[in-house]
């Protein structure tokens, strides 16, 4: 098969489009033939300088398909079937191995593109806002980078729940693009100051909640919220590894809360179940997937580049 491989981690231009063996099933696993990859922020992370089980490398957690073979033990699954998939490494590829618990089973006609976003975007942003985060109607909710594939996610669930919802962008035109998916304040980053913009917008009191998933921001999320306000932090795409001052919770009773959809798929149903939810709405389109673009699986070097731009508007798509 094809794949998307590097030798060794670093910029974008380390991808490589070569032939390497097809995946092997596993007796409790299925393997998909892709028709469609959802770059994730942690595979640039981990292109940038992760762990390589192998080399060559397979990066990706996402994508989905259709099942071409199911292991002896699989009673749940069949070929034939269509898939998204979530795994620790092998979606940039035209074939992926995936244990039968890590699939979720596609509502009938729903398209593979928005399949292939789902779960690791809208799971995350599910978790943050309600699970972790506790927010209710009628509270107001702050989304660090809303253009993003959780940012997205976040606001559309957000908004349906009845929260009052601002987020940040880097433009003027990307905040105004949101406002079709249920943003009410958008702020932008690069012309304002964001504390003091929230300050404005909340007549002085901060928000309940922010979802923070660039990290670099998680002073200015903290400086931003309410008195008990919570935040639900979930990545590092800013790559910023100062330390972070805990006591500057104490003063006004607020909470961190570290938010690893990986963790919970691992401890029980709940997360599992969720997204099977979450992927039932996005077919009926109660919420919708945003693609930016969508690149060959040959050019995936392209794709990250473009992701690493940061002017993409919602999730990047590689189709082998």
């Amino acid at each position: 098969m094809k794949a998307a491989v590097y030798y060794e981690t670093g910029s974008p231009d380390v991808l490589r489009y070569e032939d390497v063996p097809d995946p092997v099933v596993h007796p409790k696993g299925v393997i998909v033939e892709v028709a469609a990859i959802s770059i994730e922020g942690g595979d640039t992370l981990n292109r940038l300088g992760g762990v390589m089980p192998a080399v060559p490398h397979i990066v990706g957690y996402q994508c989905a398909g259709t099942i071409v073979e199911v292991g002896e033990a699989v009673t749940d699954r069949q070929v034939g079937q269509q898939v998204v998939v979530s795994v620790p490494h092998g979606s940039h590829a035209e074939l992926v191995a995936a244990p039968v618990s890590s699939t979720w089973l596609l509502p009938d006609g729903m398209d593979l593109v928005d399949a292939a976003c789902v779960p690791i975007a809208f799971g995350t942003a599910d978790d943050c806002l309600f699970e972790f985060g506790r927010l209710q109607a009628g509270e107001s909710v702050l989304v660090q980078a809303g253009a993003g594939g959780v940012g997205l996610a976040a606001i559309q669930l957000a908004a349906r729940a009845g929260a009052t919802v601002l987020a940040t962008a880097s433009s003027a035109e990307r905040l105004e693009r949101l406002a079709e998916y249920g943003l009410d304040h958008g702020i932008d980053y690069v012309a304002e100051d964001m504390v003091e913009a929230v300050r404005r917008l909340t007549d002085g009191r901060g928000v309940d909640l922010v979802v923070d998933s660039v990290g670099s921001t998680l002073f200015d999320s903290v400086r931003s919220l309410a008195y008990r306000g919570r935040v639900s932090y979930v990545g590092n795409a800013g790559r910023d590894d100062r330390p972070f001052d805990a006591g500057l919770l104490m003063a006004q009773n607020q909470s961190i809360t570290g938010v690893f959809l990986g963790a919970e798929l691992a401890h029980g149903p709940r997360a599992h179940d969720n997204i099977a939810r979450l992927l039932r709405e996005v077919a009926a389109g109660e919420v919708r997937v945003v693609v930016d673009s969508t690149f060959p699986l040959a050019e995936a070097a392209a794709a990250h580049a473009h992701i690493e731009s940061r002017q993409a508007f919602g999730r990047v798509v590689l189709v082998p």
